[in-house]
């Protein structure tokens, strides 16, 4: 009985956090499809910058929850500046926090509303959100042959020819490191065997096809490109052994104290541009990445385990970037709510906007 109440307790501090976030969805999109329709005769950079403003506010609602509420210490290595900058983000990817590992870097750098991703085409589908990544300026890739260069380059060349902020997220890893999915590890270690590549430990062997579209389509108009490693604290087993990465239920769950972060600053010019030289260039950037976690997770010495090499910094989120949005977004949705219009709108913001998007995702997107 004690247990039972103890594991429904345990289930209960990520039901806010979801009921909210998924809550405000609907007001976020009506608030977005009003400004899309009032700006259609305006130049684009007047909505984009609106927008981006949106979705700032968005995610730094989802940032309270994410940072403040869960507790969690963020720990900064490495160089990442403090003004923002156009740049592609290129980070290790074991699971779906990472999105929001993101999130975290670009709102220290009052860059939050510029991030935009590279994605899985499967994701467009997601109620509501699957349309308006796109509209934001997400990008929707397959993978191997069924890769769309020609699309992906005309998009990200319109938001080039714009002015754009721009703060391009990229896992070039192409799906999640789980080391409990031991045939994956397998099959890209021997990848990059077959490759005449290093083989790698604790990340998957990277695909540069995105990462060089995206370099090539930009490259007169980023800054630099940031190489993100990023290990989550508490993931390892009791025999030492590393475990998959927190899921946002478990993250929201509080079972994540804190988040080891490494950034590396690297000017545009010292990224080669050719396909094949880039190729290797990206494939030892993932070499730094596995040493720095073999280093995590791995070294000899405990001391030196569960954290990275060199000083770190303990970077906290004031609640003044995030509570303010928490409260507009809440009181907007409370607002539609408690009336019988607005609940019918609520509704059929989700029931219609989601079969819209998908609509508009299977032919555009």
């Amino acid at each position: 009985m004690l247990l039972s109440l103890v594991l429904h307790m345990y289930s209960l501090r990520c039901v806010l956090p979801a009921a909210v976030l998924l809550g405000t969805a609907p007001t976020y999109v009506l608030a977005w499809g009003a400004w899309r329709l009032l700006s259609a005769l305006l130049p684009a950079r007047f909505y984009q910058a609106v927008d981006d403003r949106l979705y700032c506010i968005y995610q730094s609602m989802v940032l309270f929850f994410f940072e403040n509420y869960t507790g969690v210490q963020i720990l900064l290595y490495g160089d990442l500046p403090k003004n923002k900058e156009n740049i592609i983000y290129l980070a290790n990817h074991q699971c779906t926090v990472d999105w929001i590992v993101a999130d975290m870097l670009a709102v220290r750098q009052g860059a939050l509303g510029h991030v935009r991703y590279v994605l899985k085409d499967g994701l467009k589908w997601l109620p509501l959100y699957g349309c308006y990544f796109s509209q934001h300026g997400g990008v929707y890739v397959r993978r191997s042959a069924k890769f769309n260069e020609k699309e992906m380059r005309k998009k990200l060349q319109s938001y080039t020819r714009a002015g754009t902020p721009m703060y391009l997220v990229i896992f070039p890893e192409g799906t999640r490191y789980n080391p409990d999915l031991t045939k994956v590890i397998s099959a890209s270690q021997a990848f990059a065997a077959q490759e005449g590549l290093a083989v790698l430990q604790h990340v998957l062997t990277p695909r540069v096809k995105a990462t060089h579209v995206a370099f090539d389509s930009m490259k007169d108009y980023l800054d630099a490109v940031y190489d993100v490693t990023v290990a989550f604290e508490g993931t390892v087993d009791g025999k030492g052994q590393r475990k998959e990465a927190p899921s946002m239920f478990e993250f929201l769950c509080k079972e994540c104290p804190k988040i080891h972060i490494h950034v590396d600053r690297i000017d545009k010019r010292d990224v080669p541009a050719e396909q094949a030289h880039m190729r290797r260039w990206l494939h030892e950037r993932f070499e730094v990445k596995d040493k720095l976690l073999i280093e995590f997770y791995d070294s000899l010495d405990p001391e030196r385990r569960n954290k990275f090499p060199g000083k770190s910094v303990h970077s906290k989120l004031s609640l003044m970037k995030t509570l303010p949005s928490l409260l507009i977004l809440s009181g907007l949705t409370a607002g539609l709510l408690v009336t019988e219009t607005g609940r019918k709108l609520y509704v059929k913001t989700w029931i219609y906007g989601t079969l819209i998007g998908c609509l508009w995702v299977s032919i555009k997107a």
